[in-house]
């Protein structure tokens, strides 16, 4: 019964996405940024839990300053909306450059001709699908983790735009997708992923102060194989383009105390991610309960 219930539901959620889909493609681009960036304010709070969201913000910033939270709210819910639409168009970004400026690009150039891999990661902003998009136009052996869609009706366009437009190389996330990523970069692939999102198997460690699960594979990769981390970060502009800056790689050394190794490097990269948020918090995704 409840599994019917949840086809059901999935059922007309899709329906309704694929509907908007088609308004998207009738009215275009820039219009559909400013409609879509409207209604996801005014929907979003209705749909996901205001509850999550304004307990994730108050570790970010103490209960003190309401007027800010609210002003996060609404550019993330505008920067939802705009990335809901540019799904849409991402043909359009693979095709050129006009969109995006890269800040470090020589570094990705180093990488290009050194010919090892690295660990790219980044956190879910302004629209985090650019990361690997611009990676793999830049000729850089790629693959990315993902994590599937809840929505089974929804997920296979969403694959499919992924392979299509932004990396051909998906690895689902969970325990199946290590044993590929370790594949990948025996073969000399870059892996890239987001390091923001809780994960079961990961540790809890500090996050803004507060504990939190915290994947550790790309210290774990980093340090078996010797491999640098590189972050990156996306900004969204007033104009809609976007800057991806490229972080000067992290060294990793393969000693006899790993794990310290890997814990160290796993908090560090949890304070650069805390640094990039609190850059341009209203372009971070506040929805997930990421403190759980």
């Amino acid at each position: 019964k409840i599994f019917m219930i949840k086809i059901i539901k999935y059922f007309f959620q899709s329906v309704i996405i694929y509907l908007f889909f088609i308004i998207i493609k009738i009215i275009g681009l820039n219009l559909s940024r400013k409609l879509f960036s409207f209604l996801f304010n005014k929907i979003g709070p209705l749909i996901k839990s205001q509850i999550i969201i304004n307990e994730n913000l108050s570790k970010f910033i103490g209960s003190y300053s309401e007027d800010k939270k609210n002003n996060i709210k609404i550019e993330m819910w505008s920067n939802y909306g705009k990335t809901f639409v540019e799904y849409l168009f991402l043909n359009k970004f693979r095709k050129n450059n006009s969109h995006i400026k890269i800040k470090g690009e020589y570094i990705l150039d180093k990488i290009v001709e050194r010919n090892k891999p690295v660990i790219f990661v980044s956190c879910h902003f302004a629209n985090f699908e650019l990361m690997s998009m611009e990676l793999t136009k830049k000729n850089i052996n790629l693959a990315t983790i993902y994590r599937p869609l809840n929505n089974f009706f929804l997920n296979p366009f969403m694959e499919h735009v992924r392979k299509t437009y932004v990396c051909r190389n998906q690895i689902k996330k969970g325990i199946s997708g290590v044993k590929q990523a370790i594949s990948y970069v025996q073969k000399n692939f870059s892996i890239a992923l987001m390091i923001d999102q809780r994960v079961s198997e990961g540790r809890k460690l500090p996050f803004f102060d507060y504990p939190a699960l915290t994947t550790t594979l790309p210290s774990q990769l980093a340090i078996k194989y010797q491999l640098d981390v590189v972050p990156i970060y996306i900004k969204r502009d007033s104009n809609n383009n976007f800057e991806m800056e490229v972080y000067e790689p992290i060294k990793s050394t393969n000693n006899d105390n790993t794990e310290i190794n890997k814990l160290n490097l796993t908090l560090k990269l949890n304070k650069i991610a805390e640094q990039m948020i609190s850059k341009n918090p209203g372009q971070w995704i506040w929805t997930h309960n990421r403190w759980k």
